[in-house]
């Protein structure tokens, strides 16, 4: 073999060991690069995983909340307190999760799916109850409604019969009428002046009522002067009207049948009386049955 010839072969094998070491290094760089990219995928994946998960968590712990906001119970309450801080503890183990422990988040992957069912089953047993509650509280709405009525209408009757014992009360009271005052002297003369009069003579009628009480009755009267005192003598006393004792001037006890019935009064003039306005007041059965007012001279 010349010179020439082992030029040749020396070039070939120089040129042949170029091209081995250049696809040695493109195998590599390829290598390289695809265990690069291999990486990234891994990792991207493993993040959007990781994102999910931390989502999903989030969404449980606000459903947590909201149930324990809407229900009384301490009980149940309890329970889903405990429950919504696993799910805050799984938060925090996935926010502090480092890439490369791929078997740790497949743990807690399989951790959540169970809080989830067991969120699932604690959302159904409150929605039940809370059905059941409505249910109740309607009807306790349509009881309490129905004791509201009930208790209307016994109050309306209530008042009915005491406005139906108020007009049997007025319809059997007895009334006196025409009353009439006058003033007579020593013989017994009708006088106009106060200072020539020795007693009051007092005139009316008890009114004809088939529905009062019949028999014996007590007829009261007040006699008032302008000052609005009232008149006594030896005679008076007081008669109990409406729940206190009262004084009255004089009284007279009558058989009454019911039937129209005239009645005289009389009162003898005792003290020094000025002119003025005077009143009468007549009671019977715990009523004031008749009144009247006249002006007397001095």
């Amino acid at each position: 073999m010349d010179a020439d010839e082992r030029e040749i072969r020396k070039k070939t094998l120089i040129i042949m060991a170029i091209i081995v070491l250049l696809l040695m290094i493109g195998g590599f760089a390829y290598y390289v690069y695809y265990r690069d990219k291999q990486m990234a995928n891994m990792a991207e994946a493993f993040a959007l995983e990781k994102e999910a998960m931390m989502d999903e968590a989030f969404e449980m712990e606000q459903i947590y909340e909201g149930q324990i906001m809407r229900i009384g119970s301490d009980s149940l309450i309890t329970l889903l307190t405990t429950e919504q801080m696993k799910v805050q503890r799984l938060q925090e183990e996935l926010r502090t999760l480092r890439m490369t422990n791929k078997s740790r988040l497949d743990e807690l992957t399989k951790e959540i799916t169970t809080l989830r069912k067991i969120m699932r089953t604690y959302v159904i047993q409150i929605d039940s109850l809370n059905t059941a509650n409505q249910k109740l509280q309607a009807e306790k709405e349509q009881v309490t409604q129905r004791y509201r009525q009930a208790t209307s209408t016994v109050a309306q009757l209530t008042k009915e019969k005491e406005q139906l014992t108020e007009r049997v009360n007025l319809a059997s009271r007895i009334d006196a009428v025409g009353i009439q005052v006058k003033l007579i002297n020593t013989r017994g003369k009708d006088v106009k002046k106060i200072s020539q009069a020795d007693q009051f003579v007092i005139n009316f009628q008890i009114a004809k009522n088939i529905t009062a009480p019949v028999g014996e009755k007590n007829i009261y009267f007040q006699l008032r002067t302008p000052d609005d005192d009232i008149l006594t003598n030896p005679k008076s006393g007081v008669f109990p009207f409406e729940n206190k004792n009262i004084p009255y001037s004089d009284m007279k006890s009558i058989e009454y049948d019911g039937e129209e019935m005239a009645i005289t009064l009389y009162f003898k003039i005792e003290k020094y009386l000025s002119a003025g306005s005077y009143r009468i007041d007549i009671f019977a059965d715990g009523n004031n049955i008749g009144r009247k007012s006249f002006a007397l001279e001095r």
